[in-house]
């Protein structure tokens, strides 16, 4: 991996942990909040294949495990995001991923993630919620991030690509 392509993504997870912590908060819908990390891990999943995402998933979320007000088990967010990069990265193909593509792969890892991440709180005990709040929870995170996706996914997708060494033939 190129030190151009890292720093650009550890910036780009960053900035989208910055504005999921202090932004988004603001903007919560019934306590869901969008979660641009993982539009930073798609993104780069779709562009740069399985492996590059999921490591970047893990430190992603790990951050994101850490980052206050953080009052669950750390881990999860991490476990739920390198998940995310296999499977977003499994879709991307040697041709550009169509607008359909792009937004079914978020919907479906905004699904996985926030799943994943809400299982293992009920299997570690640190929920306390019925399944119909967790169903209800899940859906609202797959329709933020899916409504956030036209906004979100084409700039990091297209820096992404730019950091992309040239091929050879």
């Amino acid at each position: 991996m190129s030190a151009a392509r890292a720093a650009a993504a550890a910036a780009a997870v960053v900035l989208a942990l910055l504005l999921q912590v202090s932004l988004a908060p603001h903007l919560a819908w019934q306590g869901v909040v969008p979660n641009l990390v993982l539009l930073v891990v798609v993104a780069a999943a779709l562009t740069r294949g399985p492996q590059f995402a999921m490591v970047l998933g893990f430190a992603a979320g790990a951050l994101l495990d850490l980052a206050p007000p953080a009052d669950h088990t750390a881990g999860r967010w991490a476990l739920a995001l390198v998940v995310v990069g296999y499977v977003a990265g499994r879709v991307r193909s040697e041709a550009s991923p169509t607008a359909t593509t792009v937004v079914s792969t978020v919907a479906a890892s905004s699904f996985v993630a926030t799943s994943l991440f809400a299982m293992t709180g009920l299997l570690l005990g640190e929920l306390s919620v019925g399944v119909g709040e967790l169903l209800l929870v899940v859906g609202l995170a797959v329709v933020w991030d899916v409504v956030l996706t036209p906004f979100v996914l084409p700039p990091l997708m297209a820096m992404f690509r730019r950091l992309e060494p040239a091929r050879l033939a």
